[in-house]
């Protein structure tokens, strides 16, 4: 089935056309009829299959087919989002396909000013993407409501479900019109989220699944490689120097991590950035930016970016440290290899992170290839590394935020 055969409005066929999208992916192909009949669907697909596409075109279709009857002054569609980067990036897929429609479309985020945002709520938006943080501000402050919303889309539906989003999910709620549309998505979802999401939707809700046994994209090559925790800046090292042309993505588990591998990394002459929550909002587009246009071609990030992050052309990820969530290993290594693209990605594996690469076996059902390193190699790597230096401040840093971990943690026991 191609997409002009859908029942999809002609503004958005002439994009998807000029984009070059021809026949929709499975999860398209799946869930854009049932949206399109009104019906609430929960979707989980491995990332880079088009999942904000499975529901932009639809929504899109529709919103403009009723705007041709009169604009409204009220949100109509709802998308929440757990990432500034990712509300950013649906905002444009949005936008893109949409350019030919009279759906207005709006990205709410904190890291900037409220004011010109607030303007723009109070004349009323088609779509408004938001992150939960400003979102919940704005609505506590009465400047604008959801009363009359139509079509709420949970996307990376298991965090905005998780410990740190369902208090806000479940205050939401008393903000929404009980007969809405609901619509989730995600590339992974647990059974402890799937009954959360249950509770949202409506009994007929559709559910789909696509590639539930292997989460990982088979467009992906994924392997792990057993390094000591110290000895892992010198492999990142060796690593970058032998595929200097290609896009890197590093993920590591701290900000302060991010900082000190950059460091390193620095030292050794290696150009890199960092991502992460304790940056400032420009210094966090520019330097995706910077990595999308391949002016800057490593980028370290933590896992604030994995679900936020869709740079064309990421060649290699690399799990500097593996996370400590299981399902956050699919999102980082679905950053490669994404739509028809190949992509590579490896793993540092540390002693006392065996058991978290257990973990992640079990959720991808099968074991991750080992890439042998032979002892002669290794010392090698070592021996042989720019980045060797000690970076003291970034070793003050480390240890104060252990430090504050564990304060945290003998205050919860208390």
């Amino acid at each position: 089935m191609k997409f002009e055969d859908y029942s999809i409005v002609p503004e958005i066929k002439k994009s998807l056309a000029e984009s070059g999208f021809k026949r929709p992916t499975d999860i398209q192909f799946k869930s854009i009829p049932s949206i399109l009949k009104g019906e609430d669907v929960l979707a989980i697909a491995q990332t880079g299959t088009g999942k904000t596409a499975a529901f932009a075109i639809p929504l899109l279709s529709m919103l403009h087919k009723e705007n041709e009857r009169g604009m409204v002054d009220f949100v109509r569609c709802l998308v929440l989002v757990p990432t500034r980067e990712l509300a950013l990036q649906i905002s444009e897929v949005f936008r893109q396909i949409g350019k030919y429609s009279n759906v207005r479309i709006f990205c709410l985020h904190g890291g900037v000013e409220q004011e010109e945002q607030i303007d723009t709520l109070i004349d009323g938006t088609d779509v408004l993407v938001a992150t939960p943080g400003r979102l919940f501000d704005l609505i506590s402050q009465r400047i604008f409501h959801l009363k009359k919303l139509e079509v709420l889309v949970l996307d990376e539906a298991d965090r905005m479900l998780d410990n740190r989003f369902i208090h806000d999910i479940r205050d939401l709620q008393k903000h929404l019109p009980k007969h809405r549309q609901t619509l989730f998505f995600s590339a992974t979802i647990d059974n402890r989220i799937k009954k959360l999401a249950y509770n949202l939707v409506n009994n007929n809700a559709i559910r789909i699944q696509i590639s539930p046994k292997d989460p990982v994209s088979k467009n992906v090559h994924h392997s792990v490689a057993f390094i000591e925790m110290d000895d892992k800046r010198f492999f990142l090292e060796s690593l970058i120097r032998d595929n200097e042309d290609r896009k890197i993505l590093v993920f590591v588990r701290t900000k302060v991590r991010a900082e000190r591998v950059n460091s390193a990394m620095e030292r050794a002459g290696i150009l890199c950035e960092t991502l992460h929550g304790d940056k400032e909002q420009k210094e966090r587009f520019r330097a995706l930016e910077n990595f999308r246009k391949g002016i800057n071609k490593v980028l370290i990030a933590t896992d604030v970016s994995a679900r936020g992050i869709d740079v064309e052309g990421v060649d290699m990820v690399v799990n500097y440290d593996l996370p400590d969530v299981p399902e956050n290993y699919v999102h980082r290594i679905g950053r490669t290899g994404r739509g028809r693209s190949k992509g590579q990605a490896i793993s540092f594996c540390s002693t006392e992170e065996k058991p978290l690469l257990e973990e992640i076996e079990k959720l991808v059902t099968k074991q991750i290839e080992i890439v042998s390193i032979s002892k002669a190699d290794y010392e090698f790597t070592l021996k042989n590394s720019e980045s060797a230096a000690p970076d003291l401040a970034a070793l003050l840093r480390e240890a104060e935020e252990l430090e504050e971990q564990l304060r945290k943690k003998r205050k919860k026991k208390k």
